[in-house]
């Protein structure tokens, strides 16, 4: 608002939407009701995911316990009968939705039709190589794809710009098993440097020291695998946002100033790009539990993508039902999350 405009106004008034004597609406409020509508999404969505849940592994084909019985020499028709009682593969399809549903409410996941445990103990156990192996490949893609990201933008036009694009874009079009497999056949089969699988060997030692060498060393090729995957999209990323930065007036008079070009690069282009990229890194959190489902089954890791493998061939209804949620639950909290974000670091938000 110009000082014209304001000398304008009836003495009192503190803009021009308001009537004299009101005070102008407070930013707290604007954030309440984005707040709001971003949580009423969110449990929509939520809503959306429980239901799916149920309703969408029972279309797959196959029964879980005719399936198990098939590992059995003569099983008795008694057994099949009991463990279909047991598990309420019987009970009409809105009872078993009831039972699931306040199961759920309850926190219990129920009992896997497959391995017999709980379903809660089951994930448990699991959760931690699914969060290390998408922790540490998260991190590495992150460093690699801003850090490289920033200095093809910075280098716009060179052979460097062009090859880092070009190899970004292989990997980002390139499908996960297929990057997996050629990884497996060189360093693997062919060169022997690393294991084809698993997250642990057979004669490690019991020992702590020893233990975290024989993982970290299980670990080098399903890491870098994801981390190929993964750092493409933060580089083009970054390096758009750096892109749109570099023709801002404020980089000239940092230049003016007298300051090194690397000093203006990481001190002033870089971290105003960083505001749209570090969404993406938020909503990559959300992804982190389900992201690696495919590097799991391919490198046989022992994490929640490759129980998902394991119970989708059953199907382990309650573990298929319990990973559903956890996979799309928490990638929509994570969009929530990332919206919050966006309020505070984003003045375009508060102005929506």
């Amino acid at each position: 608002m110009t000082s014209h405009t304001t000398a304008a106004l009836p003495a009192g008034s503190e803009s021009a939407g308001n009537a004299p004597g009101e005070k102008a609406p407070r930013s707290s409020s604007g954030f309440g009701r984005y707040l709001i509508n971003r949580i009423s999404g969110t449990i929509v969505s939520l809503i959306a995911i429980v239901f799916s849940a149920f309703f969408i592994f029972r279309v797959l084909p196959g029964n879980p316990v005719e399936n198990l019985m098939a590992e059995f020499e003569n099983p008795s028709p008694e057994l099949q009968a009991a463990l279909i009682e047991e598990w309420g593969l019987n009970d009409p399809l809105p009872v078993q939705f009831w039972n699931y549903l306040t199961g759920l409410l309850q926190g219990n996941l129920g009992t896997s039709i497959q391995f017999g445990v709980p379903v809660n103990q089951l994930f448990a156990d699991r959760l931690f190589p699914t969060l290390l192996l998408g922790g540490v490949a998260l991190i590495l893609a992150v460093i690699l794809g801003y850090g490289l990201g920033a200095q093809a933008a910075w280098r716009h036009g060179t052979g460097f710009d062009r090859r880092t694009v070009y190899t970004a874009l292989v990997f980002f079009a390139a499908p996960t098993f297929w990057v997996a497999m050629i990884a497996i056949i060189i360093f693997s089969r062919e060169l022997r440097l690393f294991p084809t699988g698993r997250m642990r060997s057979a004669g490690a030692g019991d020992n702590f020291f020893a233990q975290f060498l024989d993982v970290g060393y299980h670990m080098i090729l399903p890491t870098v695998t994801l981390t190929l995957m993964m750092y493409s999209g933060y580089l083009l990323t970054m390096r758009a946002a750096m892109l749109d930065e570099m023709g801002n007036d404020y980089l000239t008079t940092a230049r003016a100033k007298g300051l090194r070009d690397n000093v203006v690069q990481r001190k002033h282009a870089m971290r105003n790009a960083m505001l749209p990229t570090t969404t993406v890194v938020f909503m990559s959190i959300g992804n982190l539990i389900n992201g690696s489902l495919i590097t799991e089954m391919i490198f046989s890791w022992p994490g929640l993508g490759y129980t998902f493998y394991q119970a989708i061939s059953v199907p382990d209804y309650p573990v298929l039902q319990g990973l559903f949620v956890i996979f799309a639950g928490s990638t929509v909290l994570a969009n929530l999350a990332a919206d919050i974000m966006y309020w505070f670091i984003d003045p375009r938000a508060r102005k929506a």
